[in-house]
């Protein structure tokens, strides 16, 4: 049986949480539509402020603004909603950007793209819950015991995103072969058994910890959530309180990306949907375009595009180094100059096939009744 999901005092009608996608895919519109749904509505702080108009020299200050704004318009849309931010640990001033959030009314913050060690300092005394991405038992074990030891707490949710997620993936390559996801053709080479076995052991570990602190932890499956008999895999099979879905909502009215970025969803084959490693160093999922093919022009002949500007997105960047910013590339893609975008999708990307609503998406993944 498919239930509400609950996370402490915040009750969700569905079990679902819309995924934060960046830069500029999922802000006020996409999450307020998704939290009056019912479900739970992210914005993602990725360069949040890139339509600010001194993002070019203060992009710090931009995105700062940005939190708050973007919060307030997803508020108006859903004011009974439960609404929250996705913030990468990657992040240059991450305890900034918390923290920003929490002020603005965030009801939750999901957070990856590296250990959130330290997370649950940045939101002491605040009513904001907080949640870890992780994707193997061995970082659930380590972001578990670190609060735990540190902080006397543990994840008020758990997120565990699986190979199949769109974005910045957290798995090596060889991991990624393993799972049989490094190639285009992944609908018939995952190893679906092989990583259902990894949520059992996160989930082993999460029980330890709820057994500890004598409380539930709910647990959130992602990364290739698309259709009705993913979540009731997800949910009745794996056991699992709920499912994160990002890709799906792309292709729906409400999402913020312009027509054009939906629309190569759309025209998308699956051989379409590759791997590749991003300047932050991690692998991710992304749409073969022009773009990517002069990116791998330009490797294959030992060259790189030169950064004439440092959007200070990353902790961890050298702009001398890396192969181009991904700042500018996402914010081409927000833009819809798509010949010069990094177009990030997740696995099932291509089977999208028309412009949805928000509530259409909502009906199909839940096809049943949810129970109270």
């Amino acid at each position: 049986m498919i239930k509400s999901l609950v996370i402490g005092d915040l009750k969700a009608k569905y079990p679902l949480i819309q995924g934060g996608m960046g830069v500029g895919i999922s802000l006020h519109n996409l999450a307020g539509a998704v939290a009056k749904a019912g479900g739970i509505g992210i914005i993602s702080t990725a360069q949040i402020g890139f339509q600010e108009p001194d993002f070019l020299k203060n992009p710090i200050e931009a995105n700062m603004r940005a939190i708050r704004s973007e919060f307030e318009k997803a508020r108006a849309i859903a004011p009974e909603g439960i609404l929250g931010f996705n913030i990468m640990v990657a992040t240059r001033d991450y305890a900034r950007y918390v923290k920003e959030a929490v002020k603005a009314g965030a009801d939750i913050i999901i957070s990856g793209a590296g250990l959130p060690i330290d997370l649950p300092k940045f939101v002491e005394g605040a009513k904001t819950k907080i949640a870890p991405i992780v994707s193997t038992a061995k970082s659930a074990m380590v972001i578990c015991k670190m609060w735990d030891r540190k902080y006397k707490r543990v994840p008020d949710l758990m997120v565990i995103e699986g190979p199949l997620a769109g974005g910045h993936l957290g798995f090596s390559r060889p991991e990624l072969t393993r799972y049989g996801v490094d190639t285009p053709q992944v609908s018939q080479t995952y190893r679906k058994e092989d990583y259902d076995r990894e949520i059992h052991g996160i989930m082993d570990v999460i029980r330890q910890f709820e057994a500890k602190y004598q409380k539930h932890i709910p647990v959130a499956i992602a990364g290739g959530i698309y259709e009705h008999e993913d979540v009731v895999h997800a949910i009745c099979d794996l056991g699992a309180d709920a499912v994160q879905v990002a890709t799906r909502f792309v292709t729906t009215e409400e999402c913020d990306a312009p027509l054009s970025y939906k629309q190569a969803y759309i025209d998308a084959k699956e051989e379409d949907i590759v791997i590749v490693q991003s300047p932050v160093g991690m692998p991710g999922r992304a749409i073969r375009n022009p773009f990517l093919e002069k990116v791998d022009e330009q490797k294959a002949r030992g060259e790189r595009t030169k950064i004439a500007h440092c959007y200070q997105c990353l902790e961890h960047c050298d702009p001398l180094k890396v192969p181009y910013c991904i700042t500018k590339a996402l914010t081409n893609a927000a833009e819809g100059a798509l010949d010069q975008s990094l177009l990030f999708c997740g696995s099932n990307a291509w089977k999208s096939s028309k412009i949805e609503t928000v509530v259409d998406v909502i009906r199909d993944l839940f096809r049943s009744e949810v129970s109270e």
